[in-house]
């Protein structure tokens, strides 16, 4: 079901992008085309296809800031269902530049230059890329992400969003199944992005914690002598 390759992937991985981005007023709009190009171009099967559309029609029927809001909490609030695909990988490391350094000069190199307004390593980015090319090298492209992709689903999943959905048919038009794999527990973000206290206090003598009582030191300051040397 899943070796023969497509004779085209274009609608359906443009489709898959533009599901995948921030659902305002003007993408709530497209859903029915999106729908319309995934079922046109038959790349995926067609159980996939109508779960598709109905996360579509949710997203269409949905109160716009519930929709907003349930896209932000998840995709925007922890690494695990980050749509940056390099942060499962490389996290905030420095290899995350070289990296996206490399996947820009991929896009450069196939003659598409990137609006500078989202990262390379977005898979809204990558799906629109992948649909520029042909299907054999569309695959093989997706294919290498194919770890990262499962990563992400399994995720979704455990969080049961429907968004999962589109996922799994990133990895379907690529060529693989969607299954879960182990992911790696990330902390709560509250626990994640709490500061710590700036000093957390002194452990310097004479210095206590906010809070405590603070013990005052008095000196006693020496007469100045006159330029006799006799005190006044």
């Amino acid at each position: 079901m899943f070796n023969k390759t497509p004779e085209s992937l274009r609608l359906t991985l443009r489709a898959l992008a533009r599901l995948l981005g921030y659902p305002d007023a003007a993408l709530r709009a497209q859903m029915p085309g999106l729908v319309d190009a995934l079922r046109l171009e038959q790349a995926l099967p067609a159980a996939r296809v109508a779960e598709l559309a109905a996360l579509c029609q949710q997203i269409a029927a949905m109160d716009p800031y519930e929709a907003e809001a349930r896209y932000v909490d998840t995709f925007d609030r922890g690494r695990q269902t980050s749509l940056h695909l390099f942060e499962h990988v490389h996290g905030d490391s420095r290899e995350r530049g070289p990296a996206l350094i490399d996947l820009t000069q991929t896009y450069e190199r196939a003659g598409l230059h990137l609006d500078a307004s989202e990262l390379p390593d977005h898979l809204g980015v990558v799906l629109e890329f992948a649909s520029t090319q042909s299907p054999a090298v569309a695959r093989e492209f997706l294919g290498e992400m194919a770890h990262i992709l499962n990563a992400l689903f399994t995720a979704l999943v455990n969080r049961a969003s429907p968004y999962a959905s589109v996922i799994a048919a990133v990895l379907e038009a690529a060529g693989h199944k969607a299954q879960a794999v182990e992911v790696t527990p990330e902390p709560d973000m509250d626990e994640a992005w709490a500061e710590p206290e700036a000093f957390d206090g002194c452990a310097t003598r004479g210095q206590n914690r906010p809070g405590q009582p603070q013990p005052i030191q008095i000196v006693r300051k020496a007469r100045p002598q006159s330029s006799q040397g006799v005190s006044p």
